[in-house]
């Protein structure tokens, strides 16, 4: 190994570790509000990824039909619960964003896979895909049993998992696609070209992160959600509506995951169930922050994207086996310091 090629690993190590911080910061996100260790969070990388795939390709993705079916589902759901408590205020607010929207964005998208349409209005119509997705889960899945244990919500965690890979290999079919480079063009900097891409993928990570760090500390819906993370019961007496809060940080994980899966699809190959090894790399970062610290969460991420690169160079049979190895010895390292609290401590 000489210093050109260290520098591609390290500019490789980067660029994955950056989509790895964002899926750390959402797996922390959820699970510091809901107690929900998103398993499925990959299956939003999948399922944006390849919906923009399909755009781009001339065709219509198969999430245009699943969000309708989704959509009627949360409805009939919703309609249950209003008819049990004699209460139907809100309904038309769920009719509308559950089933209305899901329906004009089936009928739209054979115009956003229409020819000469910009790149950039099929990311948008990709993103309005998959990201209402987010809470409609929440509605249908995680909302009735909000109320148990972290290990029951984790076993729901693995069956969402698999239905939503069965989903994607039904609506995406098995073989594998990319995207066009949302940026082109390649600077050179040393010894090393680094892409257009590259430069888009950091740079849209970095403002995620900054967005995200203004809406947590500036808004109130960002105190909302803290004040959940930090004590449930407590947000409850305030007035907090925990399914609220729970309902939108399914939606921020999703939009987090459905971007990211479109930055990496003009770099690699994605296939219906490539998002869970993505996914399982940013639950290592996450690990590396104990599931409740952010900065903690990048940084681990980071390592993770820099070692993933090194490991391919030097051992690449072993490179997976390699990165998930390392929860070992971090949970080993953070087991040392932990105090145990209840859940609503």
């Amino acid at each position: 190994m000489d210093l050109t090629i260290a520098l591609i690993l390290l500019q490789d190590g980067i660029l994955n570790g950056a989509i790895y911080a964002l899926l750390g910061l959402a797996l922390v996100l959820v699970f510091v509000v809901t107690r929900v260790i998103l398993i499925p969070q990959g299956e939003f990388v999948t399922f944006g990824a390849l919906s923009l795939a399909f755009l781009a390709n001339g065709r219509v993705p198969g999430t245009a039909h699943l969000l309708v079916l989704m959509g009627v589902l949360v409805c009939l759901a919703e309609a249950v619960s209003c008819w049990r408590a004699r209460q139907w205020r809100g309904y038309g607010r769920t009719l509308g964003w559950a089933l209305v929207l899901p329906l004009a964005l089936e009928a739209l998208a054979p115009l956003a896979a229409g020819p000469d349409v910009p790149l950039a209005l099929r990311v948008l119509f990709a993103l309005a895909l998959v990201v209402p997705m987010g809470p409609m889960i929440y509605r249908l899945v995680y909302q009735p049993v909000e109320q148990a244990s972290v290990l029951v919500l984790l076993i729901v965690s693995v069956a969402v998992h698999f239905a939503l890979t069965g989903l994607g290999l039904l609506f995406f079919g098995a073989e594998g696609w990319r995207t066009p480079a949302l940026v082109e063009g390649s600077v050179q900097i040393g010894p090393v070209t680094w892409t257009a891409q590259t430069f888009a993928v950091l740079g849209t990570c970095a403002l995620l992160i900054g967005g995200l760090w203004l809406f947590f500390s500036r808004t109130l819906y960002g105190s909302a959600l803290r004040a959940t993370a930090v004590n449930r019961r407590g947000a409850r007496l305030v007035g907090i509506s925990t399914r609220v809060a729970g309902s939108l940080t399914f939606t921020l994980a999703a939009a987090i995951g459905a971007l990211s899966g479109m930055l990496i699809a003009a770099i690699t190959t994605i296939y219906y169930d490539t998002g869970f090894l993505i996914g399982l790399k940013g639950f290592v970062a996450a690990i590396f922050g104990g599931l409740v610290s952010y900065p903690a969460a990048a940084a681990g991420a980071l390592f993770v994207g820099i070692l993933e690169a090194f490991s391919s160079f030097w051992a690449s049979p072993f490179k997976e086996a390699i990165v998930f190895t390392l929860i070992i010895p971090v949970l080993l390292w953070r087991s040392f310091g932990s105090v145990h609290l209840d859940e609503e401590d």
